[in-house]
C-alpha cells in the first residue's frame, strides 16, 4: 500500500475516532482504559501515528456501540449533517434578509409620507 495513502487513512480514521469520542464526552483516558491500552497508545491511534488493525478498529467501534462501517464513515456522516444544517441556516438567513428589505421599504414609505405631510402642512 502506498505510504502516503496509508498515512492519510490512519489520520482519517483517527479523526473519526476522536470525533466520536468527543461526541460521547469521553476523555482519551476513559477510552484507553476500555481498550486496555495506555493513553499514549490511544493518542497515537487518534493522531494517525499508529497503524490500526481491523480487530482493534472493531473493538473501538464496539466501545462506542457503532458498526465498523459507521466508525469509518463518521466524518462523511458529520459532513452531511453539517451540510444540512448549513443549508437550513442559509435559508433562514435569506428569509431574514427578505424581511429586512421589506421593512426598509416600509420605513422609506413612511418617511416619504411623513415628509409629504410636513411639506403640505407648511
Amino acid at each position: 500500500m502506498n505510504h502516503t495513502f496509508k498515512t492519510q487513512s490512519n489520520k482519517s480514521v483517527g479523526k473519526n475516532i476522536r470525533a466520536v469520542r468527543h461526541q460521547h464526552n469521553w476523555s482519551q483516558e476513559e477510552v484507553a482504559n476500555k481498550l486496555g491500552i495506555s493513553i499514549p497508545a490511544f493518542s497515537k491511534i487518534e493522531t494517525g501515528i499508529t497503524d490500526v488493525n481491523l480487530s482493534r478498529l472493531q473493538q473501538i467501534a464496539d466501545i462506542f456501540e457503532l458498526s465498523l462501517v459507521h466508525l469509518l464513515s463518521f466524518e462523511e456522516i458529520q459532513d452531511e449533517y453539517q451540510s444540512v444544517h448549513l443549508h437550513e441556516a442559509k435559508k433562514k438567513l435569506m428569509d431574514c434578509e427578505s424581511e429586512i428589505v421589506e421593512l426598509q421599504r416600509k420605513v422609506i414609505g413612511l418617511y416619504e409620507e411623513l415628509r409629504y405631510k410636513t411639506q403640505v402642512a407648511v
